[in-house]
């Protein structure tokens, strides 16, 4: 659905209000040192607030049922203490921020310390054709700009946004395309996430870009902050999950600097990514900036025969409790994300 900006705006201030009553994100790193057994997750902060969902509620389902022995679900967030020991007799590590970080991560360890990388963008050239990215939920990416005095339109073409990133527009006054904004004679500052994240790595792809331009802000920030002081400015934008802003703002999972703080969430080619409902939009979802989000496992774990595998595919597969369990579909979409299909959650590919 098309709706616009003012509309857009409007809602998010009352719905961050209510956010701060309302619940906010699952536990964050886990409470515990998970067994040697259980399987441990690191990377992506784009997903990190679902999985740490996931890993309350699954364990919990297991307890339910009384299943005492069955590996449990722990997932570690993108930023906190480091180095980091992700289980018992784990090798310690820094802790991986991003969805690059968390792969690497993947790759330079065993199941003795990471058995999954979340991930927000797919597998691409370079990645080990031994890494196995299993696919779960639908996201888009957009941009964001502060809600305050912000020189910037409340939309902007996939054509501005390219030559905003490529250096070829570097002044708002060169914005002339968007019916009924004149952008005043002052500098774009065009920042990007951590160089580790998935969505810097999407949003440049969905632009035609391997790397930004010369004039794209060299500090870089951790990715959906919007309470990041240095993103409150006029002449500011970056990019920004659509599934995250709403699970931060319309979902109530907003907590600490896991928040939209001063930011609002833009449109791309007149299309806003939240629906009139305060969801994923479908038809920009379905749009060059939509992307499936992953959890990266190791092939030779995922067709091993063993408990291991079978614990992996009980969580991740197309069978498994993430795509078949009620409660799961339901963490999908109360943090953002729309559901996939029967037999696209939990398929598998690599690069």
């Amino acid at each position: 659905m098309r709706k616009t900006a003012a509309k857009l705006l409007a809602a998010a201030a009352i719905a961050t209000s209510v956010a701060t009553i309302a619940a906010g994100t699952a536990a964050a790193d886990p409470t515990v040192t998970p067994a040697a057994q259980d399987i441990v997750g690191v990377g992506s902060d784009t997903t990190q607030a679902v999985l740490n969902q996931f890993s309350t509620d699954y364990n919990a389902f297991l307890t339910g049922k009384g299943d005492t022995t069955s590996p449990r679900l722990y997932s570690w967030d993108s930023t906190g203490t480091s180095p980091l020991t992700t289980k018992t007799g784990a090798t310690s590590i820094a802790r991986p921020n991003g969805s690059g970080a968390g792969i690497n991560a993947l790759n330079a360890n065993t199941s003795t310390t990471v058995d999954f990388a979340r991930s927000s963008r797919g597998p691409k050239t370079g990645d080990p054709a031994s890494d196995l990215f299993v696919a779960y939920a639908k996201d888009a990416v957009s941009w964001a700009s502060t809600t305050t005095g912000s020189h910037a339109p409340t939309n902007l073409t996939t054509a501005d946004l390219t030559g905003i990133y490529n250096c070829t527009i570097t002044n708002w006054n060169q914005i002339t395309d968007i019916p009924g904004y004149t952008g005043p004679n002052a500098a774009i500052k065009a920042f990007l996430p951590q160089t580790s994240s998935g969505t810097r790595s999407f949003f440049l792809s969905a632009l035609g870009l391997s790397t930004p331009g010369s004039c794209v802000q060299a500090t870089t920030v951790q990715e959906n902050q919007g309470t990041d002081t240095i993103l409150n400015d006029a002449d500011a934008l970056v990019p920004y999950s659509a599934a995250h802003y709403i699970g931060q703002v319309f979902k109530g999972h907003s907590s600490g600097s896991d928040a939209a703080g001063a930011l609002s969430i833009r449109s791309i080619d007149g299309l806003s990514p939240v629906d009139g409902t305060n969801n994923l939009d479908v038809t920009f979802s379905d749009s060059a900036f939509g992307r499936v989000v992953y959890n990266v496992v190791r092939s030779a774990d995922w067709n091993a025969g063993d408990a291991h595998a079978a614990a992996l595919r009980a969580i991740f597969g197309t069978t498994g409790w993430i795509c078949k369990n009620t409660t799961a579909a339901n963490d999908i979409r109360s943090y953002g994300f729309r559901t996939l299909p029967v037999g696209a959650c939990g398929s598998t590919t690599h690069a």
